[in-house]
């Protein structure tokens, strides 16, 4: 893994929104309850047809996001299956499966009405009570809020079952075949939903980088950051497989972050079933090394921030299901020490131990890194040989986490003068990967403009800061609109009681499509650029 040097150039920032009000979303809502057509009367729409192909030869029909929604009767033109394959021994005989659907165009018309911005602070409210600036997402949605809730409720199952799929595929940082696998059946599985997609390659595992287009092209396009990687090692699986229980769906994974890959490919397969688009060009990557910094994935990310009018990160919300305002920088650095072999009973005296010198690092390490604003994780060591042999390396993994760029730069500066404490030992300090730290926002008219969206769709929804950081650090450190914690909501990342609360998997749909589907009020000021 190549070193990396904190603080990267900034990209120049996102191009503002136009000036001017936000236009009505056309949304077309096809019979299923008397209320929903009334409620739909208003407005039609025009949509194109989306589909996707599978091999007959090499899939077995299953159920899917789009299969559950026809067995319901809530989308009578929309079709789909869900595909399982084999994949080849090269990618370990890994289970893929594929959503397939098509969706009918339904035919159109009605200009939209334009609705007035959001303007004050927009309160979280409670389901079915309005909150400022409800009525202009209300306004801008007419007759859809209820529809996108019922529409998700149906497609729940389906994400459900998708998740847990995604989770029984393992794709732990570093093992390339597998995360390759996994990018290729979600790759799939997002065509089936309208996105054009394409494999980024990687030497850990390749990328995905995807594009829906949106109903007025003219528009900055809103980017998507989320990664297919995890912490836990091939095997896992075998003493903790994915199960369901007591309204919890538990396993590997599931919260961070294949739940919200899961969610968004239903979100997006929810506004297919509208014969809906997303408002404005949507483009997502999805990195394959982002659990241990996004060393390479960063780059794809800072390519795809140019132009973007706001970010979203499908990272897991806080466990209440605070959307994440801010997080703290973080840094992974390797710590090396270097010492002289030599036989510990009869030349001990010739030796240099390179544990005894890593240990003292360590020791001095801690207290560097107690300064405010700063936390250390000995996360891994490693050394010596044998018992009678004077150690000649050791090395250790350490995270750090930063609450401003001051501490993460005072702190990292001390490291790299480290020097050793013993005669004939030798040290050296490695960044691995490095976040800037994500300072909050004053204001922040993104999270305004998504607590009015979550009450007019019946949810109470605000967001706060967040201890952990992720590629959303790269658009928020540079003040771009910004919000992380649309995936699932749940706990446990990364430790064994990791889960996703099943009850919250519609609310998260509906959020989530609406959000794509809504024009976005001006989010940043003409000065900002």
């Amino acid at each position: 893994m190549s070193p990396q040097t904190v603080g990267s150039p900034a990209v120049p920032g996102a191009a503002a929104e136009p000036d001017g009000t936000p236009v009505a979303v056309p949304v077309a809502v096809p019979a299923a309850t008397d209320s929903e057509v009334l409620a739909a009367a208003a407005t039609t729409t025009a949509a194109g047809t989306a589909t996707a192909a599978a091999d007959p030869a090499t899939m077995v029909p299953a159920a899917s996001v789009q299969a559950a929604a026809a067995a319901a009767g809530a989308a009578k033109t929309a079709v789909a299956r869900t595909a399982v394959a084999k994949t080849a021994a090269a990618k370990s005989a890994l289970t893929k499966s594929v959503l397939t659907k098509t969706v009918v165009a339904k035919t159109a018309v009605a200009k939209p009405a334009v609705a007035k911005p959001a303007t004050g602070s927009a309160a979280a409210g409670t389901p079915g009570t309005a909150a400022p600036g409800t009525a202009t997402v209300t306004t801008a949605l007419p007759g859809a809020p209820q529809a996108f809730s019922t529409r998700a409720r149906t497609l729940a199952g389906a994400v459900r079952r998708r998740c847990a799929d995604l989770a029984r595929i393992e794709s732990p940082s570093g093992d390339a075949p597998r995360l390759d696998a996994l990018a290729e059946e979600l790759a799939a599985g997002f065509r089936a939903t309208g996105a054009t997609a394409r494999r980024e390659p990687a030497p850990a595992g390749d990328h995905l980088v995807l594009e829906w287009e949106g109903r007025d092209e003219s528009l900055p396009h809103l980017l998507i950051v989320g990664h297919h990687d995890t912490v836990w090692p091939v095997g896992t699986l075998a003493d903790w497989p994915v199960t369901e229980e007591g309204g919890r769906l538990t396993g590997p994974g599931v919260v961070d972050m294949k739940g919200g890959l899961a969610i968004l490919e239903g979100a997006l397969a929810l506004l297919a079933d509208l014969g809906e688009r997303p408002h404005r060009t949507v483009r997502m990557v999805v990195v394959s090394d982002e659990e241990v910094g996004s060393p390479d994935g960063r780059r794809l990310v800072e390519r795809q921030l140019r132009g973007a009018a706001a970010v979203l990160g499908l990272e897991p919300p806080h466990p209440d299901g605070r959307l994440k305002t801010a997080r703290r920088g973080s840094t992974r650095v390797r710590l090396t020490v270097t010492g002289r072999e030599a036989h510990a009973g009869n030349d001990a005296h010739d030796g240099v131990s390179a544990v005894d010198e890593l240990v003292d690092q360590l020791v001095l390490v801690r207290d560097l890194a107690g300064q405010p604003g700063t936390e250390l994780n000995a996360g891994r060591i490693s050394g010596g040989s044998r018992a009678n042999v004077v150690a000649g390396r050791a090395e250790a993994e350490l995270g750090l986490r930063f609450s401003t760029a001051e501490a993460q730069r005072r702190t990292l500066d001390n490291l790299a003068r480290l020097t050793a404490l013993r005669p004939g030992a030798r040290v050296r300090t490695e960044v691995l990967s490095s976040r800037p730290a994500w300072p909050e926002r004053t204001g922040n008219p993104l999270l305004r403009h998504v607590r009015s969206l979550a009450a007019a769709l019946g949810q109470q929804l605000d967001g706060a800061p967040a201890g952990g950081a992720g590629d959303t650090n790269l658009p928020g450190s540079r003040g771009l609109p910004t919000l992380d914690g649309f995936g699932a909501v749940g706990a446990g990342a990364h430790a064994r009681h990791e889960h996703i609360r099943l009850d919250q998997i519609a609310p998260r749909i509906a959020l989530l499509a609406a959000l794509l589907a809504v024009p976005l009020p001006r989010l940043r000021d003409r000065a900002e650029g």
